[in-house]
């Protein structure tokens, strides 16, 4: 009985693992707020089957297609042109006459183009667009199911790199300490202290900016959070016993580093990579409000925030902009609360 509660999916779970494990769901805030993250990111990471101007499932004449995830000829359901517009009345009237049509839950792109607006657009929230459009008569919606997931993965994506970085760098400087750590902290100085924003504006503004170059630009930036706390753990613990004997014994310093000094120092970092993660997509938010982050067109959090400052007429745009960002940090940090508290060796202890 003691080794089936030990064990989760075959996998042991050390007694240490278990108390910061209840200690995260003791912090209700943080535990709820994981599950409700989780399933937002599960909503929005198959963007294209919950939100998209192409049926999930179409059955013709007898046969069986996927135009979300295969791209037909019109000439496939009786048109004559190379691209299938489903919102067609004529392609609608004609597969539904000879089969029938399974549609997402919304029935938009983040770039599909809304012909028929009850007025101007934006438009107010309708039973079709249960957010309105934006001014370039898009639902509003969908392009906030793809932006979420741009936003969430590209804040995971940058906090994954960076913390390899960073980790790496903090080690270097920590473990060998003396010359390699006075020269490593004065550089951390230095660029600790450049205008971060205004350097990434600059930069986005001479190249053509995409997904991946802005989370390379960032990188550059972004780094620079955890080498203090690595360097610190790296510090303390290169004098203890077990690493001097681990010289002692003609171990290499590499795997010193990883084997036995990085654990106890990964206990540190991991509390802050929540924090990370809200601070990549405020950034990226920003850049995309003041028009250097991804390219034109692209579903942004911070395009939508922009276009709600040009269309003050149109509270829904800035109402739904503030609420999801705000939703979205927010749960980012109640998460990074309940991994502190974790990891938090006082409360391990009692």
């Amino acid at each position: 009985m003691a080794m089936k509660q030990d064990r989760f999916l075959g996998i042991p779970i050390r007694p240490i693992t278990r108390r910061r494990i209840r200690n995260f769901k003791a912090n209700k805030r943080g535990y709820w707020s994981f599950w409700i993250f989780l399933a937002l990111l599960a909503v929005t990471l198959p963007a294209e089957f919950v939100a998209n101007d192409k049926p999930l499932l179409v059955r013709y004449d007898g046969a069986f297609y996927v135009p979300v995830l295969v791209s037909y000829p019109e000439t496939t359901f009786g048109g004559f042109y190379a691209q299938t517009d489903y919102t067609d009345p004529f392609i609608r009237e004609e597969i539904e006459g000879k089969g029938w049509m399974i549609w997402p839950p919304v029935r938009f792109s983040y770039n599909t183009h809304i012909a028929e607006l009850p007025g101007p657009a934006p438009t107010a929230p309708t039973a079709q667009n249960w957010l309105g459009t934006d001014d370039k008569a898009r639902d509003v919606v969908a392009r906030l199911i793809y932006g979420f997931r741009i936003s969430v993965l590209f804040g995971l994506t940058l906090t994954v790199f960076s913390s390899i970085v960073g980790v790496a760098v903090g080690a270097v400087q920590g473990y060998f300490g003396g010359l390699t750590d006075l020269l490593g902290q004065r550089l951390l100085e230095i660029w600790g202290g450049m205008p971060v924003l205004f350097l990434l504006i600059i930069l986005a503004s001479i190249i053509t900016p995409s997904f991946w170059w802005l989370l390379g630009l960032m990188l550059l930036f972004s780094w620079t959070a955890l080498v203090g706390v690595v360097r610190a753990e790296f510090l303390r613990a290169r004098n203890f016993d077990y690493v001097k004997a681990a010289r002692a014994l003609g171990i290499s310093n590499p795997e010193i580093m990883v084997r036995h000094v990085l654990p106890n120092a990964m206990v540190a970092t991991v509390t802050f990579l929540p924090f990370i993660t809200a601070g990549s997509v405020t950034t990226l938010t920003a850049l995309d409000f003041l028009g250097f982050g991804l390219p034109v067109g692209s579903p942004s959090l911070g395009e939508l925030l922009n276009q709600a400052k040009d269309n003050l007429h149109a509270p829904w745009l800035g109402l739904t902009a503030f609420f999801v960002i705000a939703i979205m940090l927010s749960l980012l940090v109640f998460i990074g609360e309940a991994v502190r508290d974790a990891f938090d060796p006082r409360k391990i202890q009692g």
